[in-house]
């Protein structure tokens, strides 16, 4: 692996680095988790899509730029650095757009992925049921198919973005006496489809992130299924592999926060208020956060080549999961009891963060059910 950035991936770096100091808001934006927070952020995917930086590393027919891998993994890197807002559809571009490349019809990539990029329309995913979570396989909402339509019934729960999003993409059952992995298809759902009810989901800070969702008759067309019908387990996998490994977790969010630790402890122990017994800690908690980055690069150098990712991606859902609490865990220890003040003194929120990594562990695939890949899939270790 080559650890060096080209002339153009640098001269992409500095064109990005200059786009965001120039067209960052000026004001901070209300929670994606509320309704005018969402409505923000939505306007500004359009921002980021009439520049062409929604979705770089598209083909331009889409609205992307077809950079490489490295040089969007650059793009994340400088996004998070410049402090540039959430990306409120995530769950569509960076899980559901990788898919739809990979399954979709031409139909289906005309259809959505534009008005995905542009922030036209946002995702949400559905996947998780009351009974049914990181154990994907054991799921039970029903689509049966009624002529061109499939016929949806059954629950889902903890659908991020679900409470205003346009769209879900969801797993069902279409063959109603199968088990596990077969049977298995995916769906395109509308957000306002007959048949669909949504109740906002609150957080501890009281934010609807989430929403149940309700599927009573709920009818779908079939120009809907991406993948074949009962080919579910295989095009969800694919999404797992982008919810798990580069996709939803590039290195520059951690790296970002990883600057913001040692920041932080420079001015504490600038004030006199640092606690020396933690500088290792901020030391260590930054190493990791580089390590995942170089790690990362190795990865996208080998993908690039034309090599794959699998059960690899188990490894980095666990170690970037781990790191984001970690991070946070040791700002908190740095601030003592003012970091239990929100929107405290000392710049970006660091309870409020904390909060959120410690979801990590648990979406995307429980670490538990991840390091049960890695002990079978990795390390071919026998199952108990």
């Amino acid at each position: 692996m080559d650890l060096t950035f080209s002339a153009g991936e640098l001269a992409f770096r500095d064109e990005i680095r200059a786009w965001l100091a120039s067209n960052l808001p000026t004001e901070a934006m209300a929670s994606m988790d509320t309704p005018a927070g969402f409505e923000q952020h939505r306007a500004w995917e359009r921002v980021l899509f009439d520049a062409g930086w929604s979705v770089p590393s598209w083909p331009r027919l889409f609205g992307g730029r077809e950079c490489s891998l490295v040089e969007w993994l650059i793009f994340e890197e400088e996004y998070y650095a410049s402090g540039a807002p959430g990306r409120v559809n995530t769950n569509g571009i960076t899980l559901l757009g990788p898919t739809l490349f990979a399954f979709g019809t031409d139909e289906q990539h005309e259809r959505f992925l534009p008005a995905m990029a542009s922030g036209d329309e946002i995702w949400a995913q559905a996947w998780s049921e009351p009974d049914s979570g990181s154990d994907l396989a054991s799921l039970s909402t029903t689509a049966v198919r009624d002529g061109d339509h499939f016929v949806v019934n059954g629950q889902k729960t903890w659908c991020s973005r679900g409470a205003w999003a346009d769209w879900i993409f969801c797993i069902v059952r279409t063959d109603p006496g199968s088990e596990r992995h077969a049977g298995l298809s995916y769906l395109l759902v509308p957000g306002d489809a007959a048949g669909l009810t949504r109740r906002p989901v609150g957080r501890l800070d009281g934010e609807p992130a989430f929403a149940e969702l309700f599927f009573d008759d709920c009818r779908v067309h079939e120009s809907n299924l991406l993948g074949g019908e009962g080919d579910g387990w295989s095009v969800a996998m694919a999404t797992a592999s982008s919810e798990r490994g580069l996709n939803l977790r590039a290195p520059g969010r951690f790296l970002a926060a990883a600057d913001r630790l040692a920041a932080l402890q420079r001015r504490l122990a600038a004030s006199g208020a640092a606690d020396d017994e933690l500088t290792d800690q901020v030391a260590s908690a930054w190493m990791k956060a580089h390590a995942y980055r170089w790690q990362t690069y190795q990865v996208a150098s080998r993908l690039q080549a034309g090599g794959t990712i699998g059960s690899e991606a188990s490894f980095m859902k666990v170690f970037w999961s781990e790191l984001d609490v970690e991070l946070h865990a040791t700002a908190l220890r740095l601030l003592g009891g003012d970091g239990e003040v929100v929107d405290g003194p000392h710049g970006r929120d660091w309870m409020s963060g904390y909060l959120f990594a410690l979801a990590g562990p648990i979406y995307a695939g429980t670490n538990e059910i991840q390091r049960n890949i890695i002990a079978e899939r990795v390390l071919g270790l026998p199952r108990k």
